[in-house]
């Protein structure tokens, strides 16, 4: 097996290609569009500890819904609802690996004074937070997005186009290749058809070389394929889940863990010839 590095953070270390990774969402909002937002501190870190007891490798925390039509909070409203989740989750659980889901600079710093480990960019990757990330030695995660779904040319090449640029703002500024994570943006600035293409063709995004994030939990393609509503596409999240890890996909994130670890077990036994611990052939 290639080495492709690893993201080295807190003492903990999840080496790329050897299986994939689980990202477990932590909506500290009220109008997330899955309807698992909890603005209650004490509800959102009890839901963390749940996620992370279920499998989770990374604890993915946000303050601020991205949903279509969603309103921008300030960063006061941000900070006040994600720091005292991030500072609890650090001292319940010392060795967790934390992502902080900002586009915000200032809220990214905050963050990371508070225990969070990754930034987890909405936007892309802007000049300002990675002027943070760099300064504060955290991996970045960069998502595609665009304001409307009209692109000049093919979808699938703009979209490999604006992250592998995203990618050369991150090592410019001294940020590891295999802290650079990439993100193709299902559902953001994307029609259900252009999702679909997207995920057709995953391996481009892999082919880039850089480790690879897929969010496709709950979200509206997966509702308009099977009908159902957001906390009833379970089975369709897994599916993309075992397809991405098909395509080379590094990390899933997802609202509901532990369905998802069994997929990726499934699939990463497959592609990757993962075995769990104690297995006796």
């Amino acid at each position: 097996m290639t080495d492709r590095g690893a993201l080295r953070v807190r003492g903990t270390t999840l080496r790329w290609g050897v299986r994939t990774y689980l990202m477990a969402i932590v909506n500290v909002t009220p109008d997330s569009f899955s309807g698992d937002g909890r603005v209650a501190v004490d509800a959102a870190i009890a839901h963390a500890v749940r996620q992370w007891e279920a499998g989770a490798d990374i604890l993915d925390v946000g303050g601020e819904s991205t949903r279509p039509g969603h309103t921008p909070v300030e960063p006061a409203t941000e900070l006040a609802r994600v720091i005292p989740v991030i500072e609890a989750v650090r001292e319940r659980i010392p060795a967790a690996v934390i992502s902080i889901d900002t586009y915000k600079p200032e809220v990214a710093r905050a963050a990371h004074a508070a225990g969070a480990d990754i930034v987890n960019s909405v936007l892309g990757a802007e000049p300002a937070l990675l002027d943070v990330a760099a300064a504060c030695a955290m991996p970045f995660a960069a998502m595609h997005n665009q304001v409307g779904t009209y692109y000049e040319g093919d979808v699938v090449d703009r979209v490999i186009a604006y992250l592998r640029a995203c990618a050369g703002r991150a090592l410019a500024r001294g940020i590891p290749h295999e802290h650079i994570i990439l993100d193709p943006g299902i559902g953001f600035g994307k029609t259900p058809d252009h999702n679909i293409r997207i995920l057709r063709e995953l391996a481009r995004l892999v082919e880039l070389g850089f480790p690879t994030l897929l969010g496709t939990s709950r979200k509206s393609t997966i509702g308009r394929l099977t009908g159902r509503e957001p906390h009833e596409r379970i089975f369709g999240t897994a599916a993309t889940t075992a397809l991405g890890i098909a395509a080379g996909i590094d990390i899933v994130r997802v609202h509901d863990v532990a369905p998802n670890r069994d997929a990726i077990a499934v699939a990463d036994a497959i592609v990757r010839d993962w075995r769990p611990e104690g297995w006796i052939e």
